[in-house]
């Protein structure tokens, strides 16, 4: 029995000796190893410079003319803020929580480092603040624990380089301007915008404590996709921020009770303000890269560099632009799909089967899948039957994509029955694009209707006619002419027959005004202007009216049969309204670097295209166009109702201001245009289907006046609402010098409109 106790007595001293062994051992490893990091055994550490100026990818940064950011270009979506810019609740609760002593270490809090190892990390890491930083910065991800273990030495040496190169308030700043809160949100800027919509100086304490609560794993807890994982972690912040005397017991009371609450925003192209403009800026930035090297030649990079470009556009005007597009739209496809309901051919008219095969088969073969189908050896005949297989698929809806089991080509012409839409509104003084909606969905609809996209203008285009013959014949707007049909004979521009274009309502007699001619949109009376003046002085002046898009040297230009984009027919309408002056419209006013040194200022481009009195009777003759009872113009009083649009007498716009405009309707109703502008601000809305073949079958719902008037009316409607951007409701303002020419002429009543028919529409 003695000889038991011996052995265990030597077999307890056995055990102490190897625990001091392993102490002592343990002890004197830990600063061999620090010193083995610090003298590069273990790879490179970063140098002075590095540590000094550490790489960070700086998202590049879009602002609006009213200081909103649009929208941003990255790689990392990380926005530097300042100390000054993080709110108190934020830096306490990080301390708190992660680093207790940070104020009183220089990089390694050895009684954290002590408590981990004894209690094998189950009370918390030893890591400090700046630990995590050096992890952030400098650490790349291990390959193995021993890969693991080495990294820790350099980063507690790096750490204490950071401590001794930088200050407290600097170490949490570049703290969180650094981690990745997921979801695109790098840094504290971001994350405040995406899990809060708000601003990092702004966050309460419940959002600062939900935002460090991640520290410990952001994909672990995230209000966003775990939020019953984040509950409990506030909470464990809350308590960390009562241990350490910045919380009172009882406000952790009250707030620990209280659900996750965020205000969550995915970002990238398409989710936003403008995605169809900034894409339109992303390309534009590429190619002013290329152009615009840095002083030691190599390119800015728009990803990193953190470049800041200032635009013109509004936030304010452009939400308002792209709710009264969603709000027409809406209703529009709704009117849509209700009126092809049952139709074989739907959405397509006036074209055969064959015509409508083609179109199919053409936009089968163009589309992603045909061409990663094909890139994989699949032969015709089997990608064929995938593309008339049905399968589970998300589809576009307003309100909302659709699940649904449907085949890939029927889904492509599904989408092929939504009507899309085009906007731009410009400040006609200045070119500064206030306002672009590229389309009614990015993520779905890639195509850009303002810029890339170029329709046939229709009536639209008349103006230019009559403003090549009033500044060339001099014509007064009360000039009569015979409402007869008139005809531009083949001999002259190669025609193959004699040109004679009629009024839609193919009535003709007595003689009318050009005032008149214009409100009633009537071909007749533009006919004898084209005839007069001939069409290549009125393509000259559009040329000068910043038209740049292929224009035929044919007399039926002027009915409208040129192709051209919103931005061009927007920006040649400003010559009206700026007094004759062509202003090109502009969408950025400068680029600066990440330091705010400019790199590149932009003032717009002007050209005199006509006198200050021609372009003033212009202005009075689109007046004209919208008071005139019967005309175009009286579309402004137009409204929905369930599935019907109904024509009122009244105004539901109430606009009692001077305005200017104009519709188009093309042929077949596959284009519908306005034009509006009132003295300080002049926009333009197309719409129509992607194929010319997808349309309308009536007037009464295809027009101008229907399809995109509506969008111009409630977007003014918002802009007159908001007092703050201060649109003008004022005249539009006469020349200084009498007017030489008569403006004030009668128009007769209105009996026949091609723009608008008088036709009932279907009961639903």
């Amino acid at each position: 029995m003695a000889k038991k106790k011996t052995t265990q007595k030597n077999d307890f001293r056995s055990y102490v000796k190897w625990f001091w062994i392993l102490v002592v051992s343990g002890t004197a490893i830990i600063p061999l190893m620090v010193t083995l990091a610090a003298l590069g055994a273990f790879g490179k550490l970063p140098t002075f410079e590095e540590i000094e100026n550490p790489k960070s990818n700086l998202a590049s940064q879009i602002f609006t003319s009213d200081d909103a950011i649009l929208g941003k270009f990255y790689v990392d979506n990380r926005t530097h803020v300042d100390y000054e810019d993080l709110s108190s609740h934020l830096v306490q609760a990080l301390i708190a929580t992660e680093d207790e002593r940070f104020h009183d270490h220089t990089g390694i809090d050895f009684k954290a480092l002590a408590r981990a190892i004894t209690k094998m990390g189950r009370d918390g890491g030893g890591s400090t603040i700046t630990q995590q930083l050096a992890k952030q910065l400098f650490s790349k991800k291990p390959r193995s624990k021993i890969e693991r273990i080495i990294q820790k030495f350099k980063e507690w040496v790096i750490a204490a380089k950071l401590e001794r190169q930088y200050t407290k308030e600097e170490i949490i700043t570049m703290y969180f301007n650094q981690f990745d809160f997921l979801y695109q949100s790098i840094g504290i800027h971001s994350a405040a915008s995406i899990y809060f919509n708000t601003t990092p100086d702004k966050l309460n304490i419940e959002q600062s404590a939900i935002l460090v609560g991640m520290a410990k794993n952001p994909w672990h807890y995230n209000p966003y996709r775990t939020p019953e994982k984040m509950f409990k972690r506030r909470n464990v912040v809350y308590y960390q921020m009562v241990r350490n005397s910045v919380m009172e017991e009882s406000q952790r009371d009250t707030l620990k009770t209280r659900p996750i609450e965020i205000d969550f925003k995915r970002v990238g192209l398409s989710q936003g303000l403008a995605p169809y403009f900034r894409e339109y800026l992303r390309k534009y930035m590429l190619k002013w890269i290329k152009d615009n090297p840095k002083a030691d030649g190599s390119e800015y990079n728009l990803y990193t560099d953190g470049l800041k470009i200032y635009t013109t556009l509004d936030s304010r005007m452009q939400r308002y632009a792209e709710e009264a597009t969603e709000e027409h739209m809406t209703n529009l496809q709704r009117v849509f799909f209700k009126m092809e309901e049952g139709r074989k051919t739907a959405p397509f008219h006036n074209i055969n089967q064959r015509e409508i095969d083609a179109i199919m088969k053409r936009a089968m073969r163009t589309s992603p899948r045909y061409t990663s189908l094909k890139a994989s050896g699949m032969d015709s005949d089997s990608i064929d039957i995938i593309f008339n297989t049905p399968v589970k698929m998300r589809i576009f809806a307003w309100g909302g994509d659709l699940d649904t089991l449907m085949s890939p080509l029927d889904s492509i012409r599904y989408h092929k029955s939504f009507y899309h839409s085009g906007m731009m509104s410009v400040e006609p003084q200045t070119g500064f694009v206030k306002a672009w909606v590229g389309g009614i969905d990015h993520s779905r609809f890639k195509y850009d209707h303002v810029k890339q996209g170029k329709r046939q203008v229709g009536s639209t285009f008349k103006p230019f006619v009559y403003a090549t013959a009033i500044k060339q014949k001099h014509y007064s707007p009360c000039k009569e002419v015979p409402n007869v049909l008139t005809c531009i004979e083949r001999g002259k521009f190669n025609l193959l027959k004699d040109w004679c274009p009629k009024n839609s309502n193919n009535e003709y007699g007595g003689t009318e005004t050009l005032k008149s001619g214009l409100a009633k949109s009537l071909n007749t009376i533009t006919t004898y202007c084209m005839k007069q003046v001939g069409p290549e002085p009125v393509i000259r002046l559009v040329r000068e009216m910043g038209v740049k898009s292929e224009i035929d040297v044919q007399p039926s230009i002027a009915l409208g049969t040129p192709d051209l984009s919103v931005y061009e027919m927007v920006g040649s309408y400003t010559t009206f309204l700026n007094k004759g002056v062509y202003t090109e419209p502009i969408m950025i006013t400068r680029i600066e670097d990440k330091n705010g040194v400019v790199l590149a200022e932009y003032l717009p481009e002007t050209n005199e295209v006509m006198n200050e009195e021609d372009a003033y009777v212009i202005l009075n003759l689109l007046k004209g166009v919208t008071t005139t009872p019967g005309a175009s113009g009286v579309r402004l009083t137009t409204s929905w109702g369930n599935y019907r649009h109904d024509v009122v007498t009244g105004h539901p716009y109430a606009f009692k201001n001077p305005i200017a405009g104009k519709t188009g309707t093309t042929q077949n109703n596959s284009d519908g245009w306005f034009m509006g502008a009132v003295p300080n601000l002049v926009t333009g809305v197309w719409g129509g289907c992607e194929d010319r073949a997808a349309h309308f079958g009536s007037i009464y719902y295809g027009q101008g006046a229907t399809v995109s008037l509506p969008i111009w009316g409630l977007y003014m409607q918002k802009c007159y609402a908001d007092k703050t951007l201060n649109i003008s409701k004022a005249d539009f303002e006469k020349p200084e010098d009498p007017i030489s020419i008569e403006l004030n002429c009668a128009i007769k009543a209105q009996s026949g409109d091609p723009d608008f028919e008088e036709e009932q529409p279907p009961e639903f």
